[in-house]
């Protein structure tokens, strides 16, 4: 069983389509060990959260592959932490923002800077 909190990283952490795709196939012939090694070669993921993008690909839910898509799918599953992450970067930390980003999902850091980079540049654009 995944926790929450490597469910939603993995739901926002960028995955190539083709390590998608081959992870899926991997698990499919049973090689489960294979294909959560594939997702986090190709990710950063780390093993929790590469288990359940492996569960949530086994669902038939794509992972995003771009940290925009990654974002959106932060908006509709976390609003209030968006929210949080908006009102800091309004305070041009966004330092804070990505530690507050880390402390509530197992994202690495290069993650959690490229996940706060595309909010920023989002709030910038609206």
């Amino acid at each position: 069983m995944t926790t929450s909190k490597a469910r939603i990283t993995a739901l926002i952490t960028p995955v190539g389509q083709d390590a998608q795709d081959e992870a899926r196939a991997l698990a499919e012939e049973g090689r489960t060990s294979k294909a959560v090694a594939r997702l986090r070669k190709d990710s950063g993921l780390g093993l929790h959260p590469a288990s359940a993008a492996l569960d949530l690909l086994g669902e038939g839910r794509p992972l995003p592959t771009s940290y925009e898509q990654a974002l959106g799918t932060l908006r509709d599953e976390c609003p209030e932490l968006v929210g949080e992450l908006t009102v800091l970067l309004h305070h041009d930390d966004r330092n804070a923002a990505i530690r507050l980003l880390r402390e509530r999902t197992d994202m690495d850091l290069a993650g959690g800077y490229h996940l706060v980079e595309a909010l920023a540049a989002h709030l910038g654009a609206a």
